[in-house]
């Protein structure tokens, strides 16, 4: 599959398909648009948000798919993501000028907290990253037959 069948395999005929399989292919070339389409959106501003509000469900979907592609249940792929909210609500603030002037800092345990969720987060990230870039499982899988190679 090639960067644009997967984007538009992903965008239109798939955007919120979590059933199925997704291929390396379909799923790293949808990634990479989703990186670039990132950093476009960044230069434009609040389009950023609404580039990741538009992109969230199918880049989860594929994701999803990608995970059952190797045989893993594709719901795992929620994981990093309560991760990475947990660790931003139960990030301590950081302080203001005045609050550094007068020497308050986050307290201990808060900043620990934080840094334990940031490393299980990291570890879990590179599982997840491994698990994505391993091969398709050849035969049918309790997920459904192998992706069909794009023509």
């Amino acid at each position: 599959m090639d960067f644009m069948t997967a984007v538009k395999t992903c965008l239109t005929q798939k955007y919120a398909k979590f059933e199925g399989r997704a291929s390396r292919s379909e799923y790293w070339w949808f990634f990479l648009f989703v990186v670039l389409g990132s950093i476009v959106a960044m230069f434009l501003g609040p389009l950023s948000f609404i580039f990741t509000l538009a992109i969230i469900v199918p880049m989860l979907a594929v994701g999803f798919r990608r995970l059952q592609d190797t045989g893993r249940p594709g719901w795992w792929i929620v994981i990093t993501a309560v991760l990475s909210l947990l660790n931003t609500l139960l990030a301590p603030a950081m302080p203001d000028e005045a609050a550094i002037a007068a020497g308050e800092f986050p307290g201990t345990g808060s900043v620990l907290l934080s840094g334990v969720l940031g490393l299980i987060g990291l570890i879990v990230s590179l599982v997840f990253l491994w698990w994505l870039t391993r091969p398709s499982q050849p035969e049918t899988n309790q997920y459904g037959p192998p992706p069909a190679p794009a023509a």
